[in-house]
């Protein structure tokens, strides 16, 4: 999904790298020996409590109002007592031992902190019965190896941070520099859950967001820029970007906005050649796949068509699937209107088909819709009795068997002249 968004890692188990690899299921003998480094110091210690005694712990502190946390009951074991445990078969996992005196650090946006993990935590385990890490372990690891310069994260690590720093210090690395960032919330302030299932990237570029509308509209409610505005490229969003700007507020998402942003970003991709031929054939697709079994005539997936469709309705739609929908079948589905519909709407039926066959001609090599807008006009004064209304709702009808949608001079521009002398003849026929 990052490679969808256009903005690919520059290493990763796809794409490789000189610091792989990049699986963490890779990586177990490093955990492995970085582990071994810490019991050997003394640093870590393995512990042989049962996941019945854990649960027991947890217990007894909630029922006391307390935060769960561990005793640290192994940490006092002796070597003889490990020995003994180990050599009966107990199942084991690795825990880090927490010390008291740490340094504060300085966060990149949430300025000096610290906590004292000791006095409220039991010691984290490290590494799992599996051989598998925890993250604790797993990212002190892997950045070090990696030269990690910057670590930015969620602000919810802000209060692990100071237990990762003495994981450095236990290693004797040099620890990067951490910024927290806010969390990315509901508009009502409420935290983002996978379980409302809206808000997998997969299920918006199922429904035809653009990436570079979800890139904008997430950048705009946070924070990192001088100026909130819509509709920025990647490239200028790389350009404004300060870490300085960035503030301790949470940002509040409101995806019922993400319509006018894609709106933005869709205009540009159908104003630009090489971008328009891709909407092109997925517009092809979408009018196969929607009116693929309904009486449509081939002529509408022609390459020109479906080029003036987009261009004539760029910046009225805010997803191209919109094209596809019931107010755009017209331009897909030839209607099926007859002669008598149209006379409950005008005695003048015959006079204003010929007057309409008569401008189509004439204005074929110059067919825009201000033009046609004023043409149409002046043809309503050329009838008897017929009201510009009445005339304009006729055409409708005839065009696309539909009383609303777009103006009736978009629509003609959309059709094109021989498309709309054939769809004024057939009704007249019909």
């Amino acid at each position: 999904m990052l490679d969808w968004a256009g903005i690919p890692p520059d290493e990763s188990p796809r794409r490789g790298g000189s610091f792989g690899p990049y699986q963490q299921s890779h990586r177990l003998d490093l955990y492995k020996r970085a582990s071994e480094v810490l019991l050997e110091k003394g640093a870590a210690y393995r512990c042989f409590c049962t996941p019945q005694r854990l649960e027991l712990l947890k217990k007894e502190a909630l029922r006391n109002q307390q935060t769960p946390r561990y005793d640290n009951r192994c940490r006092h074991l002796t070597s003889k007592e490990v020995a003994e445990k180990l050599s009966q078969g107990f199942d084991w996992v690795v825990r880090f031992r927490l010390e008291k005196g740490v340094e504060p650090f300085q966060d990149l946006v949430y300025g000096w902190s610290k906590h004292e993990v000791a006095d409220v935590e039991g010691d984290p385990v490290i590494l799992k019965g599996d051989g598998f890490p925890t993250y604790h372990l797993a990212n002190v690891v892997d950045d070090h190896y990696m030269g990690i310069s910057h670590v930015l994260r969620g602000t919810e690590w802000l209060t692990s941070t100071s237990k990762h720093l003495l994981l450095y210090r236990a290693f004797g690395w040099d620890p990067p520099q951490f910024g927290h960032l806010p969390l990315l919330l509901n508009k009502d302030g409420g935290k983002l859950s996978k379980r409302q299932g809206d808000i997998f990237l997969e299920r918006f570029a199922q429904d035809g967001y653009l990436p570079e509308a979800l890139l904008d509209i997430i950048t705009h409610c946070g924070s990192g820029f001088a100026e909130n505005q819509m509709g920025r490229t990647l490239e200028e969003l790389i350009l404004q970007f300060e870490m300085s700007r960035i503030t301790t507020h949470s940002a509040l998402l409101d995806l019922e906005k993400l319509p006018e942003f894609n709106r933005i970003h869709l205009t540009r991709h159908i104003e630009n050649e090489g971008l328009r031929q891709k909407l092109i054939r997925e517009l092809q697709l979408l009018v196969e796949r929607v009116y693929g079994d309904q009486h449509m005539d081939k002529e509408v997936l022609e390459k020109n068509y479906v080029e003036r469709v987009l261009l004539l309705r760029k910046g009225h739609i805010s997803l191209l699937k919109n094209l596809v929908s019931c107010d755009y079948s017209y331009l897909w589905v030839r209607p099926s209107v007859s002669r008598e519909q149209l006379q409950t709407i005008s005695a003048e039926v015959d006079e204003i088909g010929k007057l309409v066959t008569e401008l189509m001609t004439r204005q074929a090599a110059v067919l825009t819709v201000e033009e046609l807008s004023k043409d149409l006009k002046s043809l309503q004064k050329q009838t008897r009795e017929t009201k510009y209304s009445s005339v304009m709702k006729l055409l409708r009808l005839a065009l696309s068997g539909k009383q609303h949608g777009p103006s009736v001079a978009e629509m003609m521009v959309t059709l094109g002249p021989t498309e709309v002398c054939e769809r004024m003849h057939k009704a007249l026929s019909s």
